[in-house]
């Protein structure tokens, strides 16, 4: 069994100091912010936004990155909204049903991203960076949403993600979140899976647990000052 196997959980290791630096200047002046959404469909301008969660993250007094703050809420279907009855089949739900206290994209999404610039503004980032699992499927959707709200003050970074799917096969040898999950001692319940609330906290923990036992083992990087010309 390697040393990463051995040390997989870091509740071990309390005296691990993983962290000198804020999140900002560890993610390059970026918020990492958690994300999942469900979906009628795969066509972001097209097909329904029906649930999103969004989770930021902090350093403990340890240094080691952990969950913070969760944001999430159900979508009633915009104006027009394709809906694929089998994507509604496969996540057991009915997005008319209006006791999941549906929200319109506006009400839902504004304060979210509020909130997030918020988080952004406290932590001294110029932007958040969406962590997801596949995440870039998520910041379609997203972005989709964006443009028809024309809301001009987005805290995402429009196409650059963290892809937790990507690092969980790096890391972990497994793609499939429940998996990946499995693979880093990760509790979860496959009934309250493909809810974007129940998903976000997953990946959240997923993704800490990837940079705390990457920062355990490789090391704080050591950041990069030479000024470079971009105009060559």
């Amino acid at each position: 069994m390697n040393a990463l196997n051995q040390n997989s959980d870091l509740q071990n290791l309390p005296d691990a100091k993983l962290n000198t630096y804020s999140i900002s200047q560890r993610f390059r002046e970026f918020l990492p912010v958690i994300v999942d959404v469900e979906t009628a469909g795969f066509d972001p301008q097209k097909d329904a936004l029906l649930e999103v969660a969004m989770m930021t993250v902090k350093f403990d007094e340890k240094g080691r990155l952990v969950p913070d703050e969760l944001f999430s809420a159900n979508i009633r279907p915009f104006e027009g909204a394709n809906i694929n009855q089998s994507n509604i089949d496969f996540l057991g739900i009915d997005p008319f049903d209006e006791s999941r206290n549906l929200q319109t994209e506006s009400e839902a999404l504004i304060p979210m991203f509020k909130a997030i610039s918020k988080k952004v503004k406290a932590n001294k980032c110029k932007r958040a960076i969406l962590v997801g699992h596949n995440g870039h499927f998520d910041l379609k959707f997203i972005n989709a949403a964006v443009e028809r709200l024309a809301y001009k003050r987005s805290p995402f970074h429009p196409f650059s993600v963290l892809d937790t799917a990507s690092l969980s096969l790096l890391v972990f040898g497994q793609s499939v979140l429940i998996k990946a999950c499995i693979a880093a001692k990760i509790d979860f319940d496959l009934e309250n899976a493909h809810g974007a609330a129940y998903d976000t906290q997953k990946e959240c923990e997923l993704f800490c647990k990837i940079y705390n036992n990457f920062t355990l083992f490789a090391g704080i990087p050591v950041p990069v000052t030479e000024e470079i010309d971009y105009s060559k």
